[in-house]
């Protein structure tokens, strides 16, 4: 999840503010912090873009992770561990007419993890601007190693389809289409995940073995989304957005958003995001027996599960007299508390129990962001 965060923070293009103009110039630094379900994530991230010559602008990006976890399938099956993640980005965008081509790159290791990402998209403004379509195209190239054993090293290769269309509908309506599609192949689970079965031979009623995935997948999604902006700086919005691929995962997400300005530099936010989903067809808890089929998993991100997402922000706009490049600045508070929820997965830190009576797995996280924005 977090490898996806990152690459969407450091190579998402700033899109225009109007027909034929691209964003300001800024930079933004920002602490992040994931606390949940026994794993801790943060660290601070670096974002500075650049326009020349009002045609032409230059991103570049730094993201650090700094990753602690003592999660349920760690402490079943494994050590806790900590590792430091740190990724990179550069980006190119590139204005004629109403017409905007971006380039995009970014990099990322860790000890047990390669990944490579490059990404091109092209924006038309049409219909007197009242219309944007968009479309896009990134390729993914990623080793997985294990750490302990030198001789283990697989790879995984990514590419993704997107087009989007977004419409100015009335003076204060802006809604939005888009879909995409993910094509995946190679290795494509964890080197440390195990699936559990039924062992009348064991203390504990069941054994591990290791997990087994097919070697490719391809999923699509389709997301509907609208805001309206009322008058005295009050904006709702929503999304619903709709997943499938051919593990047989189904899922779908909804959110709703309030924005609110006031006092000329404050905006206040809050959101609420539910999402659902139906398990991969090769997903159990507990399997009968050993190799019970060909393809096995015990990830819980494949289980049937669900989250809720209680989301608010507060942003300042000021200015810096100590920093006169700067024409304005602002900071940012973003806050979500997420509540995870999991239909057949259960919690193996519960002994003395019959195997498969253990009480369903859930857990709450907190995440903060906190940053810096300045225009120059």
């Amino acid at each position: 999840m977090r490898h996806a965060i990152a690459t969407l923070l450091l190579l998402a293009p700033a899109p225009p503010i109007a027909a034929d103009m691209l964003a300001d110039d800024r930079a933004d630094v920002m602490y992040h912090r994931y606390d949940g379900g026994g794993v801790t994530v943060d660290g601070p991230s670096l974002l500075v873009r650049k326009k020349f010559a009002e045609q032409y602008a230059v991103t570049a990006g730094y993201y650090l992770d700094m990753v602690s976890s003592a999660s349920i399938d760690v402490v079943t099956t494994a050590s806790p561990y900590s590792e430091e993640r740190s990724e990179y980005g550069l980006g190119f965008e590139y204005l004629r007419g109403k017409t905007t081509y971006d380039l995009g790159f970014s990099s990322s290791k860790e000890d047990d993890y390669e990944a490579n990402t490059a990404r091109f998209s092209i924006s038309q403004d049409m219909f007197s601007d009242l219309t944007t379509v968009s479309l896009s195209f990134a390729r993914g190239w990623d080793k997985v190693y294990r750490q302990g054993d030198e001789a283990f090293s697989e790879k995984a290769d990514r590419r993704v389809y997107g087009i989007d269309i977004s419409q100015i509908a009335t003076r204060r309506l802006i809604v939005g289409l888009s879909w995409d599609t993910v094509t995946e192949e190679g290795y494509l689970n964890s080197p440390y995940r195990s699936v559990r079965y039924l062992d009348p031979a064991s203390a504990s009623g069941y054994s591990y073995e290791p997990e087994r995935y097919p070697g490719t997948r391809t999923g699509s999604a389709v997301a509907l989304r609208a805001r309206y902006n009322f008058p005295y700086r009050f904006a709702l919005h929503g999304e619903y957005r709709y997943y499938a691929d051919d593990w047989d995962i189904r899922a779908h997400t909804l959110e709703v958003g309030y924005t609110h300005g006031f006092a000329d530099r404050w905006i206040v936010e809050a959101r609420y995001r539910y999402h659902t989903q139906e398990g991969a067809d090769f997903y159990s808890d507990l399997f009968p027996r050993s190799n019970f089929q060909d393809y096995l998993a015990r990830d819980k991100e494949l289980s049937t599960m669900s989250s809720q997402t209680f989301g608010f922000g507060l942003s300042y706009e000021f200015a810096a007299p100590w920093l006169r490049f700067l024409e304005r600045s602002s900071v940012n508070l973003k806050y979500d508390v997420i509540r995870y929820d999991y239909d057949d997965f259960r919690d193996l830190r519960y002994t003395g129990l019959e195997a498969g009576d253990e009480p369903l797995y859930f857990f709450d996280a907190n995440v903060v962001q906190l940053y810096f924005s300045g225009w120059f």
